[in-house]
């Protein structure tokens, strides 16, 4: 099979022929339909979170189960799936507490490097995310994939396997924003569009959007945002407590950037919690104005938007039948898996929301 492959940290990615071994006890071979280009991906190419090499990068992607191995009982050939890098055991302190996002089984999510699934030439290409979605086929674990109608368009399917799923997750799950609350987003890119139409599904009173480019600023007034602030032409958070009269209630970064997160706390009023959702490099830290704690301002993460993902995934995409949440003008561009080094320096230019590999071309 042809997948993407990662040789070195920040080089152009090559596309190989690929061994891909054949399911084993509870694994699931899935023929990938379509995978979406998240930053994540970038942020792991460049180094800034090392991991084993080669690789073969992606984690967000839809499909449809090709094989499965011994014990298998959830899914069968011909069932339609959406993969989720948040693998879960069922059995662990996190899984049967609630979350499954937290899984710490080492066993079932496996490590980084732990998975033989990939070859070439002999040589072991390692999985990235228990998924690597840049990829023909996808083995993965049957805990690492959800059914879906298969009446649903699978290139829509694949955004809800994380960006999406982290945003609204964030707000329904981690951040619990009631209906009739002010919420600010900064940074509209596909998880940051996403926390809008959580919002917007939440039933959240206002919802202001904040970014540096117009165009994304429209695409989120498009969603449900009712404000909007280009922050490189006046400061978001003066901006923000002057619209809102003292600050909102909840606010979400979604770009993995020290001055937006510290910003996100600053436009709190009394009582708001900040929660941070974007990949910060490894040991950045954040400077909070530390009397702002004293009115019970808080500031949290949420590791993909907290989700029990077998009930989430389904909820939203019943949601996107019904129209409640817009997938259609999330997907920037449908590419050839060979065009993805292309994709990930038009990633940089922050211009593109989601990027899709289609397997289908």
């Amino acid at each position: 099979m042809k997948a993407a492959v990662v040789w070195k940290h920040g080089d152009p990615i090559t596309i190989e022929d690929v061994t891909v071994f054949k399911p084993k006890n509870r694994e699931v071979l899935v023929n990938t339909a379509y995978a979406g280009i998240c930053h994540s991906d970038l942020h792991i190419h460049d180094g800034t979170y090392p991991h084993p090499l080669p690789y073969i990068p992606g984690h967000e992607a839809s499909g449809i189960v090709e094989a499965v191995g011994e014990d298998v009982t959830y899914v069968k050939p011909g069932d339609h799936v959406v993969g989720c890098l948040s693998v879960f055991c069922g059995t662990c302190s996190q899984c049967v507490t609630g979350h499954p996002n937290l899984c710490e089984s080492t066993d079932i999510k496996l490590p980084w490097g732990a998975a033989r699934r990939y070859s070439l030439n002999g040589e072991v290409l390692h999985q990235s995310s228990s998924l690597s979605a840049f990829a023909e086929q996808m083995l993965v674990h049957e805990n690492a994939v959800v059914k879906i109608d298969p009446e649903i368009p699978l290139d829509r399917a694949a955004l809800v396997g994380c960006g999406v799923l982290t945003g609204v997750g964030a707000v329904i799950h981690a951040a619990e924003v009631e209906p009739g609350a002010t919420v600010v987003v900064i940074g509209c890119g596909g998880v940051g569009l996403s926390v809008i139409s959580g919002a917007r599904i939440a039933g959240a009173g206002r919802i202001i959007a904040v970014d540096m480019l117009d165009s994304k600023l429209e695409l989120a007034k498009t969603l449900g945002a009712t404000d909007v602030i280009n922050a490189g032409k006046e400061d978001p958070v003066a901006k923000v407590i002057e619209m809102t009269d003292g600050g909102v209630q909840y606010s979400f970064e979604a770009l993995g950037l020290k001055p937006t997160a510290e910003q996100a706390f600053a436009m709190l009023r009394m009582g708001g919690t900040a929660t941070i959702l974007g990949m910060f490099k490894p040991g950045e830290k954040l400077e909070l104005e530390a009397s702002f704690f004293i009115k019970d301002r808080k500031i949290q993460g949420s590791s993909m938007g907290s989700n029990r993902f077998r009930v989430d995934i389904p909820n939203l995409l019943n949601f996107y039948q019904q129209g409640r949440l817009d997938l259609d003008h999330l997907i920037s561009s449908r590419i050839d898996l060979s065009e993805i080094n292309e994709a990930f320096a038009n990633l940089k230019s922050g211009a593109p929301v989601r990027q899709l590999i289609d397997f289908r071309l």
